[in-house]
């Protein structure tokens, strides 16, 4: 029988896939020999209503090395050899066709998420399947210098994305072709009117050739309309995508590889926009503008004859003054983009310190970094506009001796019989359409060297270490119990001579209570980043379960550590949004839960939207305490194995600290807790101290045993 469950049935066990979809492709994933969790496969994707679209799968099948594809396929064309296939049912839900008998009228489906294995009639199945089918392949798997090989060719991030615009752009060049091409209307029908319509008075061919070039404007006006309007539709059709890539790229950055200045960082993630900009006016002026300069050059040649000359002699002497410029202005455009990245870093910093520049009265030294700032952006944004409005003025004069050079130079040929009135009128229209595009090269020149330094940065952007880079294969571990080791781990933050962690070993067995305790400073909250994986130990090795930690995937990882950090960080939004941040398929019966752990429910349920409750940018509208209890229930909501808390209650009350611990202490009995603390109340939750100090581990042992040595002075501490 088939299972169709509707989407709004909840699920009790956490572990449980409320994802179709997202089932079906886990399953998959076992039965190619490369299991990887649910919460591997769909993180970083942008999930609609928590759950895997066929699009999305897709992209989520790659992390398994499988190639997908969404074809709308009667089931009667499924033959045997393309199997498994995933079948998208009605009522959002999906099945896997395992096997396919024609003859004998059955199938045999896999509906992961039901847990349902079973043979069903294929008349039964038809019932409910949509005509959607996700066909799945494992995907061949070459040598690593062979995927250097292929990588290359598939091409590079940004032209790799511009070249799903390739043919709108074709188009584009098409309808600017014919644009150009329109443009010898107007000189040929002045031409014409004086050299055979005056001279013969003829109205009626006057009339012709006018409707004539009223029906060449008509067309002209389509075409730029639906070539500004392809512009911009692969124009916005690029930003969608990089705009994704790059915001997925800088989630998926190492997390010791991020840039220290967050305001300089998003300014450089903006700059994409003004490579499409440039891209925009290369694809109108460099491709073909000036290229069609060449044709109006013949055109002048057949009409004009000797005048060709006066065109040819200036557009070198354009080109040549904008080679003169063009060191000057890519300097002036790079220092302007480095002030510009700086002025924005002091924006943001600003912005997310407010209360801290009103308190500690820091609004002057500010103003004076933001002044000094903006007089940089200033000073070379000057220069930049004044040397690119030095290229356009003078094209713009050559343009004005051109005109003028050419009717003096017809004049003399008019005299001598060798050319016409009407031919002269022509030459010096188009002459005009010869030099314009040139003088757009200031513009384009800019515009260049701005896309071409974003595309450097960009790039520096792209090449930055992931955490999970695409041929890395980890250790699947759908379980952990909860053992830690640290191994003679050494660690120096990046850019940083001087080591916070040195030589640091100790060991927590599953189920373990202990705490680090020392002076500010010591290392400790450093000891939990690294077990969370945000960094990588510079010598030695961290294991879980008798694993190394970078084995591991970093997603898997995480889903079995809670983890509080000191530094609270809230995002605007609803209290529950905040609490599921990493587990949006929690159910309600979870989040209460949770609240009830962490305190939260205390302030929630005196607020009358409860979890909807807004908490503002960073939790502004949350005290400190209000914020550390929405942090413990984020940190509970996936039931993690291993409880990682650095100072969980340093800004609550006595009586909320009590009651978290209460909570924490009937919660964790089967956990492992690694607590980071330097109050004594909260020591009460476990049962043995490691002290650090100066990076390294002074002391290791029951906890009374080691406070007693603290007591008497038997173990020094460095001040």
């Amino acid at each position: 029988m088939l299972v169709c469950r509707p989407r709004s049935e909840q699920v009790k066990d956490m572990d449980e896939i409320q994802d179709p979809l997202l089932s079906c492709l886990v399953e998959l994933s076992k039965q190619n020999h490369n299991p990887l969790s649910a919460a591997v496969l769909s993180a970083g994707l942008p999930l609609e209503e928590s759950r895997l679209t066929p699009k999305l799968f897709v992209q989520a099948a790659k992390r398994a090395g499988l190639a997908a594809r969404v074809l709308r396929r009667p089931l009667a064309e499924i033959t045997p050899l393309v199997l498994p296939v995933v079948l998208i049912l009605d009522d959002g839900q999906a099945c896997i066709l395992q096997e396919l008998d024609a003859e004998d009228g059955s199938a045999f489906i896999i509906q992961p998420e039901s847990g349902g294995k079973h043979r069903i009639g294929l008349s039964e199945l038809k019932q409910h399947y949509t005509g959607f089918a996700i066909f799945v392949r494992l995907e061949y798997r070459y040598s690593e210098r062979v995927s250097r090989v292929l990588a290359d060719r598939e091409g590079h991030w940004f032209w790799g994305t511009l070249k799903r615009s390739m043919a709108i752009y074709r188009d584009v060049l098409l309808a600017s072709l014919m644009i150009n091409l329109f443009v010898l209307a107007s000189p040929l029908f002045v031409m014409n009117v004086y050299d055979r319509v005056v001279p013969n008075a003829a109205i009626e061919t006057l009339w012709v050739l006018a409707i004539g070039l009223f029906v060449v404007y008509i067309f002209d006006f389509g075409l730029k309309m639906l070539r500004a309007y392809f512009i911009e539709v692969a124009g916005k059709k690029t930003d969608i995508l990089l705009s994704a890539l790059l915001f997925e790229k800088v989630q998926a950055i190492k997390y010791g590889a991020m840039p220290r200045s967050v305001g300089s960082f998003a300014n450089n993630l903006r700059e994409f926009e003004s490579i499409r900009s440039m891209l925009s006016s290369t694809v109108n002026t460099v491709l073909i503008d000036i290229p069609f300069a060449l044709i109006f050059l013949a055109v002048i040649g057949l009409i004009g004859g000797p005048l060709v000359i006066v065109p040819v002699v200036a557009i070198p002497i354009i080109y040549i003054f904008s080679l003169i410029v063009r060191p000057r202005l890519r300097e002036s455009v790079e220092k302007t983009f480095e002030s510009a990245s700086q002025k924005n870093s002091i924006l943001i910093e600003t912005l997310t310190a407010m209360e801290t520049v009103k308190t500690q009265r820091a609004a002057s030294p500010l103003q004076l970094r933001w002044e000094q700032a903006g007089g940089y952006i200033a000073r070379w944004g000057l220069r930049s506009r004044m040397l690119s409005s030095s290229v356009v003025n003078f094209a713009g004069l050559v343009q004005q001796l051109t005109s003028t050079a050419l009717v003096i130079f017809g004049v003399y040929l008019i005299s001598g019989n060798e050319l016409t009135l009407g031919a002269l009128i022509a030459s010096v229209i188009l002459a005009g359409r010869v030099i314009a595009p040139m003088g757009q090269l200031a513009g384009l020149i800019t515009n260049f060297h701005q896309a071409s330094t974003a595309l450097k940065t960009l790039n520096q952007i792209m090449d930055m270490p992931e955490e999970r880079e695409n041929d890395r294969h980890f250790v699947h571990r759908p379980v952990l119990k909860g053992s830690i080791e640290f191994n003679q781990v050494s660690f120096a933050y990046p850019g940083e001579q001087q080591k916070v962690l040195d030589q640091v070993s100790f060991r927590l067995q599953a189920g373990e209570k202990v705490a680090l305790i020392g002076r500010i400073g010591s290392g400790k909250s450093t000891i939990e980043k690294l077990l969370m994986g945000l960094y990588s130990p510079t010598e030695g090795a961290i294991r879980i379960d008798g694993i190394d930690i970078s084995q591991i995937d970093p997603v898997d990882l995480r889903r079995h550590l809670g983890y509080v950090p000191q530094d609270i960080m809230l995002f605007a939004g609803k209290l529950r949004e905040n609490i599921t941040l990493g587990s949006p398929h929690a159910t309600d019966e979870q989040v209460i839960r949770v609240a009830e752990l962490s305190g939260a429910d205390h302030f929630i349920n005196r607020h009358p939207l409860g979890f909807d409750m807004q908490v503002g940018e960073r939790g502004a509208a949350l005290s400190g305490g209000q914020r550390q209890a929405v942090a413990v229930a984020r940190a509970l909501i996936h039931d993690p194995r291993v409880l990682v808390l650095d100072e969980p209650s340093n800004a609550m009350d006595n009586a909320s600290e009590e009651y978290l611990k209460k909570q924490l202490a009937s919660y964790a009995s089967e956990r492992t807790l690694l607590l980071v603390t330097h109050k004594m109340s909260l020591l009460t939750l476990v049962d043995r101290l490691i002290v650090i100090d100066g990076g390294k581990v002074v002391a290791d042992g029951p906890k009374q045993a080691v406070l007693d040595a603290l007591k008497q002075g038997r173990l020094q501490i460095r001040t």
